[in-house]
């Protein structure tokens, strides 16, 4: 990997973790259509952490009323007692699915699973499911009105982005929206739900890449992780002011063309699956 490679990966899991287009099929398609060689799920994972600390600067002020309340919650042995202590516990339980299903997958997700026909499918499914909810949805609730239940509904659709091309961002909030919930509601605890989980990825495979012989290096990783926060932060921003007048249908639009597109190039031998 060169520094241009490293560079170029940052920018597009910057631009794409938060938009429910899938950083996953992006880091798998732009290298394939660039003739670089497939950066892999653990580097993958590894840069994610730049968008990580995106969200942690973007909603530190949250983030800092979530943690007292939290531990105010517990100290006063009342949990559940105050709003911002209920959404601590729900976005911690709703790591719990995809932190599972990630370990008893990992082999999956790293091989088989990164295939462009696969990608390509996941891309065009969600984008179909998305459709739907967003037509159908009533979108008339906010985080003030979550539940338990709710935060565990939303997490098991967090675990199905774990299959490249669905989506984390895209997932959660398509399941925020089947349950009622704002779109920019929607968006601002897909946004918080990442954070364990990504952190937690990226981490566990950061150690593995350092030590690998053939591994990108520590320059590298720090170049595509710097470049990701920076993208991160952008992109944060971005779809939080496009939510909260627009539909997301732009974004259905996007993988359904980009799907049949990938498909296109994969089934006439331009791209190797």
């Amino acid at each position: 990997m060169t520094a241009l490679e490293a560079a170029v990966l940052g920018l597009v899991q910057g631009l794409t973790e938060f938009l429910p287009i899938s950083s996953t099929a992006h880091l798998r398609i732009v290298p394939a259509l660039l003739g670089w060689n497939d950066p892999g799920a653990a580097y993958s994972a590894v840069i994610q952490l730049g968008t990580v600390g995106a969200v942690l600067v973007y909603f530190a002020k949250d983030l800092a009323r979530l943690s007292v309340a939290f531990v105010r919650g517990l100290v006063a042995r009342e949990p559940f007692g105050t709003l911002d202590a209920r959404l601590a516990w729900f976005v911690g339980l709703g790591t719990i699915p995809i932190g599972v299903c990630g370990l008893l997958f990992k082999r999956f997700i790293e091989t088989s699973l990164r295939n462009l026909y696969v990608i390509s499918a996941s891309l065009i499914a969600l984008a179909v499911v998305l459709f739907v909810v967003e037509r159908l949805a009533a979108q008339r609730r906010s985080l003030d009105e979550m539940t338990l239940k709710d935060g565990v509904v939303v997490g098991l659709w967090q675990a199905v982005a774990l299959i490249p091309g669905s989506s984390r961002s895209g997932t959660t909030i398509t399941g925020a929206l089947a349950l009622g919930f704002t779109r920019a509601d929607a968006a601002r605890y897909s946004f918080l739900l990442s954070i364990p989980s990504t952190t937690l990825a990226g981490v566990f495979e950061l150690k593995h890449l350092l030590e690998a012989p053939e591994g990108p290096g520590t320059a590298l990783l720090a170049l595509g992780t710097a470049v990701s926060f920076g993208t991160g932060l952008a992109a944060i921003w971005g779809l939080l002011q496009f939510v909260r007048s627009r539909s997301m249908l732009a974004f259905v639009v996007y993988r359904v063309a980009l799907g049949l597109a990938l498909l296109a190039l994969v089934s006439a031998g331009v791209l190797a699956p």
